[in-house]
């Protein structure tokens, strides 16, 4: 299986390449059944170390794990 950070990367290309319109119906159709995977992939990943890291957070009797909410992360403004 591929790293992370390269299945985000192979990720990043996918879009890039479906963003631009110009690809065959079958093409797209392939790209995006590649990037659903990429993306499963990727949220198994997070997911493990997630649980990794509350494993050693709860194991240090002195942190707590916080669960994470992104929706109150900011977001650089897009150009």
């Amino acid at each position: 299986m591929p790293k992370f950070e390269e299945c985000l990367q192979r990720l990043e290309t996918i879009v890039q390449e479906l963003e631009k319109g110009d690809v065959p119906l079958e093409k797209s159709l392939t790209l995006f059944e590649e990037g659903m995977q990429l993306s499963a992939n990727c949220r198994k990943e997070l997911e493990e170390a997630e649980g990794k890291v509350e494993i050693l957070l709860k194991k240090n009797g002195k942190l707590q794990a916080e669960p994470f909410d992104a929706s109150n992360e900011k977001r650089p403004a897009s150009k």
